[in-house]
């Protein structure tokens, strides 16, 4: 039985939404309270790498998704993305978690008006999360705030933004560039049985991932414009796939592993979420169960057999036996029969009488 894997690292652009937030003074000792409108400019990626906008098209609310052979990653209008902003200069935190909602046309948050009192020139650095959480802290001697996630709580991983510095005379535009913090995973079946009389045989009825970190906090670094993941040691199993679907014979017909079908396209198919984890030896792995047709071989008929088990181990695949947060991994399983039903040779002779004479015949 066979397990590779490759890491796939898509630089494609998911979606591009604009958005916009008003603020608003409300300051007693302003003679006339002013609106002021910020628009957020946000672009969603897989790793941070972005394609313009103009090589894919632009997208509006109404429009459909971007059709694409990877599975898109999106911001749910009804769930609200959270905004930090931090003074520069101090390091004093200025806007704190404040909730950007969707009103119908646009996402919108009131900063405070204390923001409009400080110097213009005085430089923020933003820095946004999506889904918006309540229990998101700020620790001002380390200048970073603390995202906690559990996959219960989304079915998208949580998103983080890329730092923008701008001053305050300048955010009537904020360009934000999220980038996924978790691991997208998924995985690619096929039959990879060398003997020909064994092949087309399987059919694929449940494949689970056992062991899936799932809650976390996430340490968001302002200054770096980069955090770091502290795992709460929350462990489950992920039922990807359970159904009855034949097995394609050959890398040639590798298919992507959907929830209850195999499946051409990686959209298509059943991925998750996992908190970037650390593997070890014996701890995570997938288990396929599969079943096999009967069939005849040198003349003789074989049952067909139900609910055959092979474990694959994810030690000793990745580099550093680490997952890396906002990377998209697909497992590629080879399921061989050639190791289920193994072929023994017998070399059989036949050796003369020992030439023996006892004295007691009862004990010969």
């Amino acid at each position: 039985m066979l397990i590779h894997r490759f890491i796939y690292f898509p630089a494609a652009l998911l979606i591009v939404a604009l958005m916009s937030s008003c603020v608003s003074l409300s300051d007693d000792s302003a003679p006339t309270p002013k609106q002021q409108k910020v628009d957020f400019d946000v672009v969603v990626t897989r790793d941070g790498k972005v394609i313009p906008a103009e090589k894919i098209g632009m997208m509006t609310k109404s429009s459909p998704m971007v059709d694409s052979s990877e599975k898109a990653g999106t911001m749910d209008e009804s769930i609200p993305f959270g905004l930090m902003g931090v003074d520069e200069a101090t390091g004093s935190l200025l806007i704190d978690n404040a909730k950007a909602s969707f009103d119908g046309s646009s996402y919108s948050l009131f900063l405070n008006p204390y923001i409009w009192d400080v110097p213009v020139d005085r430089v923020l650095a933003l820095s946004a999360y999506y889904p918006f959480v309540n229990e998101t802290t700020y620790n001002e001697d380390e200048v970073s705030y603390l995202i906690p996630y559990s996959v219960e709580e989304t079915s998208a991983g949580p998103l983080v933004s890329k730092t923008v510095k701008q001053a305050v005379a300048m955010l009537d535009m904020v360009p934000l560039v999220f980038q996924h913090i978790t691991n997208d995973i998924g995985y690619r079946i096929c039959d990879v049985t060398p003997v020909p009389e064994l092949q087309g045989l399987v059919h694929l009825r449940k494949l689970t991932a056992y062991n899936v970190a799932s809650a976390g906090v996430f340490k968001n670094d302002i200054n770096l414009g980069q955090g770091l993941w502290r795992r709460q040691g929350y462990y489950r199993n992920v039922v990807v796939f359970e159904g009855d679907a034949k097995v394609g014979v050959g890398s040639q017909n590798e298919k992507f592993v959907g929830f209850n079908t195999l499946e051409d396209r990686m959209a298509d198919s059943h991925r998750y979420y996992s908190i970037p984890d650390e593997i070890e030896m014996g701890k995570q792995y997938v288990e396929v169960v599969f079943d096999i047709d009967g069939f005849t071989l040198n003349g003789f008929y074989y049952e067909p057999l139900k609910n055959q088990v092979a474990r694959y181990m994810l030690y000793g695949l990745l580099p550093d036996n680490t997952f890396v947060y906002g990377k998209q991994y697909t497992f590629h399983i080879g399921i061989d029969l050639s190791t289920v039903y193994t072929q023994i040779t017998f070399d059989a002779s036949v050796a003369g009488w020992e030439n023996a004479i006892y004295e007691n015949n009862d004990e010969f």
